[in-house]
């Protein structure tokens, strides 16, 4: 098989294994998991019923099928927008909106300020992904990014305190504004309803969410639906500063390595990847090819007249010469083939009968060329 393989047929199985590794990627963040493997499982069953050749399955699965891929459509929709936008961001090459650094340092001092005070405060960082859908009322501000504007705003006497606060780089796009809740209860803990917005946010997108527990007086970040306890403004410096750092300048050789590295994470799901465009490529390409091989095949004597019993056949089986896909070829199994004598003429002495290529079991999509030795003789006796 791989003696056939040429440049071409590697660049299209490495095309082919990226895209599945982006699929299997995409399918493990995916928000409804459990509804895409119940599709996955009812398609299964309906490609087995197809192939066992159960009609009324397959007929009933036919239409069952169409509905669930119109549902497969709608439950997922916002899991597929966000891979198209991110491939769209991927293509454009943009990057997460860079905050200078006294905006980092505002931002740490305003969060361990407010937890220190006994107010909640929730920031969205944006990343490269677009967050407008996202996004539900608030106030518009576009102002200058500072400690007093801050503090001002997640004061609870002020009237968007209980919102999120969205900036771009050094300025305060929005506040007020409510995100989508998490229901994920498993990691959100003892997290309340600013945690569950911070959360879902980032389920939903690659923002970075600053949060400030009120009750507890502690600086969480959301970020890639997962939720962490910052230790101190050290620990939180540090996840700001990672998480704008794609966006600086790199010597290339460094850009390269951090790109192995997210790679790297992510190498079982490469290998299963690269596992399946092989046998894609195995099935589409050499299998498609049309090629000629020789199988033996059994001979089955039907319609024996009463009163005659069958000794044996010489030879029992012959050597048939099939044309057709190479796939088909090698799924053609024994059952499926087959060379079938009508033996009627045994109660006129016949035992000596010719072969034609119509005599000839095969499935559809194979042809059979030849048949070696082109005659059969039949040992019959009377009971």
């Amino acid at each position: 098989m791989f003696a056939e393989l040429r440049l071409s047929d590697l660049v299209d199985i490495a095309i082919v294994a990226s895209l599945v590794w982006l699929a299997i990627v995409w399918f493990r963040t995916a928000q409804a998991r459990m509804a895409l493997l119940g599709f996955s499982a009812v398609a299964v069953l309906f490609l087995l019923a197809r192939a066992l050749d159960l009609q009324l399955t397959t007929w009933l699965l036919q239409g069952f099928t169409a509905v669930l891929a119109l549902v497969l459509v709608v439950v997922f929709q916002d899991d597929l927008r966000r891979l198209f936008e991110g491939i769209a961001v991927w293509g454009l090459r943009r990057g997460v909106p860079r905050p200078p650094p006294d905006v980092e340092r505002v931002l740490v001092r305003v969060c361990f300020a407010l937890a220190r005070a006994g107010m909640g405060a929730l920031v969205v960082l944006p990343g490269r992904e677009p967050l407008e859908r996202h996004l539900e009322g608030g106030v518009y501000l576009d102002g200058r990014l500072s400690e007093p504007l801050l503090l001002s705003l997640f004061d609870p006497r002020s009237a968007g305190h209980d919102g999120a606060a969205v900036v771009g780089a050094n300025r305060l796009v929005r506040f007020g504004v409510h995100l989508p809740l998490s229901t994920d209860w498993d990691r959100l803990g003892h997290g309340g309803t600013r945690h569950a917005a911070a959360l879902g946010l980032s389920e939903r997108s690659d923002a970075l969410c600053l949060v400030v527990s009120e009750e507890r007086g502690e600086v969480s970040i959301a970020l890639d639906g997962q939720l962490q306890v910052m230790a101190g403004p050290e620990e939180l410096m540090t996840a700001l500063r990672r998480f704008v750092a794609p966006a600086a300048r790199r010597p290339r050789a460094a850009g390269w390595r951090s790109r192995l590295a997210r790679v790297g994470t992510r190498w079982r799901e490469g290998v299963v990847a690269v596992g399946l465009a092989t046998g894609l490529w195995y099935v589409a390409v050499p299998g498609a090819a049309l090629e000629a091989a020789g199988r033996s095949v059994p001979v089955v004597v039907e319609n024996l007249p009463e009163g005659y019993e069958l000794v044996g056949v010489e030879p029992p089986e012959v050597e048939v010469r099939f044309e057709g896909r190479r796939r088909d070829l090698y799924l053609a199994g024994a059952n499926d083939l087959a060379v079938r004598i009508d033996a009627l003429l045994v109660q006129l002495g016949r035992r000596t009968f010719e072969l034609s290529l119509e005599q000839v079991q095969h499935p559809e999509r194979v042809r059979p060329l030849a048949i070696s030795p082109p005659k059969v003789r039949l040992s019959v006796k009377k009971r």
